[in-house]
């Protein structure tokens, strides 16, 4: 089952949206590494249910860190990362595996399993499980910043509400809500993310990434490539539809000559969003990302679907405690999913030189 990500730095993820616990198991982290515990306490609070108007699952996330650690520092062995479930509520899927959800992968998984799969919220295909994504990402940054490499995400937009990229985080409560660097843009967001709770529907959304300080020619070329091992394991994130790079879908409207970056001091391409990445390798420049997500499908919107067991469409009203928006949530998930695959394709280059 493909639930690993990366070759030299490695985190392979396990549990279950409602078993006993989830978490990640983090290979490859050099020995003598600093363990940031306040960052990753930070990075997990980012990413928690709980908070107002977003998922109401009331979990503290307390990440026990079990193996590869001592006296605050990498051992070098395989680190285990692990967060026991505290308010998981299995009553809540009692209709599956009979009345599979719209929009879920409940049937493609029972059907993958020949039936024996953990339906219960998604099993382990469920969002839940990124909280060792998160979990694994805030350990490697260290790796990122003795190399002065810095990753930032954040909710870049919800339904047509764009906001504008900042590295610095805004201290109002609707930035620090949604994960959102713009102030009046949290606002209009969060006005929408309300009226849409009320009504039971959801919305698709857009976190944008920026990686800074990578070393020209980091990556290696084609199925290696800097683009192609970050969008692997962006589209491997629950509700990701597309990623785009640098100007992204933007560029069918331009000619080369618009497109075309030169080459300035540094070296590294000038203008405004340079490419970050050619050819699989850095430019020098920043690297932009845009991931775009899905409407979460859970609705409590009654919606007609199959009933496998009559083969009669039947009315299907999901309860539970689910996002209405997922950009919020995801945006250190994509933070920790770039520090990731970074920090493997740097331990990549230096191994083999």
């Amino acid at each position: 089952m493909g639930m690993n990500l990366g070759d030299e730095v490695r985190v392979t993820l396990f549990g279950e949206s409602h078993g006993v616990a989830v978490g990640a198991l983090l290979e490859g982290l050099p020995a003598g590494t600093p363990i940031d515990e306040l960052r990753l306490i930070s990075d997990l609070e980012r990413r928690r249910p709980g908070r107002r108007l977003l998922s109401s699952r009331a979990e503290l996330d307390l990440c026990e860190i079990l193996s590869g650690v001592h006296e605050g520092k990498a051992t070098g062995a395989p680190i285990l990362l692990l967060v026991r479930n505290q308010d998981a509520k299995p009553r809540d899927y009692a209709f599956l595996p009979d009345h599979p959800r719209p929009g879920h992968a409940d049937l493609p998984e029972s059907v993958r399993t020949g039936g024996h799969a953990d339906p219960r919220g998604g099993g382990s295909h469920s969002g839940r499980l990124t909280l060792g994504l998160v979990a694994a990402g805030a350990l490697v940054r260290e790796i990122l910043i003795a190399r002065r490499v810095d990753v930032v995400a954040h909710c870049a937009g919800i339904g047509g509400i764009k906001a504008r990229y900042s590295q610095e985080s805004q201290d109002s409560e609707a930035c620090k809500l949604l994960n959102c660097n713009d102030m009046n843009a949290a606002d209009e967001m969060l006005t929408l993310v309300h009226s849409l709770r009320k009504d039971g529907d959801t919305i698709g959304s857009t976190v944008e990434a920026r990686i800074e300080g990578l070393e020209l020619g980091l990556g290696e070329p084609w199925f290696d490539g800097i683009e192609p091992a970050l969008a692997r394991g962006l589209m491997a994130i629950p509700g990701a539809r597309a990623v785009e790079f640098g100007r992204g879908a933007d560029v069918v409207n331009m000619r080369g000559s618009e497109h075309n970056d030169a080459w300035g001091d540094g070296p590294k391409p000038i203008g405004d969003d340079a490419d970050g990445a050619l050819g699989g390798m850095a430019t020098g420049a920043p690297l932009r990302i845009l991931v775009h997500f899905k409407p979460p499908s859970s609705i409590s919107i009654p919606q007609m679907t199959l009933h496998l067991p009559s083969g009669e469409m039947r009315e299907l009203t999901i309860g539970g405690r689910h996002d209405p928006v997922l950009a919020p949530r995801a945006a250190p998930v994509v933070e920790a999913v770039c520090s990731l695959i970074i920090a493997d394709l740097m331990t990549i280059r230096e191994s083999s030189t």
